[in-house]
């Protein structure tokens, strides 16, 4: 008596192959590192597709055109955490490990900075990630919420400061700091911009 093969395993869930989920990381993954590398405007659908190797009627049928494709490669979440349950004292150091945290895991971030300083589509990106998601942690932690945007905006330079030096012009002094050495020279002054009485 023959033995008879396994009947096939059946996919009941009723979920369709997810290939273009991949195919969209793909695209996103190489235009973060085109964009970074190159900047927007040298940037092109091409190479970005090259990169992906895909064909580039794919990255024009998922984002239409370079701007729709920035704007999605470039959407960041820099998931601040609920600052009103930090103590006071502590919350310049929390931001800056949050910070430090999730620049050094977002690629995109460093992409959106490069572009940022030459480009207007992604200083508009950097001002609506400022407005979004920056701007209410000072107006939780501040003494006077009207003073909020100005306070926000020093804590913004002194970020911004260190990832351009640290990450993409990447000054010896700046790239050869530890992350507990950035947070010792760097939190008193986020938590003074912050919390403190106005000058």
């Amino acid at each position: 008596m023959t033995e008879r093969a396994p009947a096939p395993r059946i996919d009941t869930s009723g979920a369709p192959p997810r290939r273009s989920d991949a195919t969209r990381a793909g695209i996103l993954a190489a235009a973060r590192e085109r964009f970074a590398a190159d900047g927007y405007e040298r940037a092109t659908i091409r190479a970005i597709a090259r990169d992906a190797r895909i064909d580039p009627s794919m990255v024009m049928r998922y984002y239409g055109n370079k701007e729709g494709l920035f704007a999605a490669a470039t959407s960041v979440d820099l998931r601040m955490p609920d600052f009103t349950r930090v103590p006071r004292e502590d919350v310049g150091r929390h931001l800056v490990t949050h910070v430090l945290d999730v620049w050094e895991d977002a690629g995109e971030l460093t992409a959106l900075l490069r572009v940022g300083i030459t480009n207007q589509a992604g200083a508009a990106r950097m001002r609506e990630i400022f407005a979004e998601q920056l701007l209410p942690v000072a107006r939780e932690v501040c003494p006077d919420p009207a003073e909020a945007p100005t306070r926000a905006a020093l804590c913004a330079a002194q970020v911004l400061g260190l990832a351009l030096t640290r990450y993409v012009l990447r000054f010896p002094p700046s790239a050869a700091l530890t992350r507990e050495e950035i947070t010792q020279w760097l939190a008193p002054t986020l938590q003074r911009y912050l919390t403190a009485d106005r000058p």
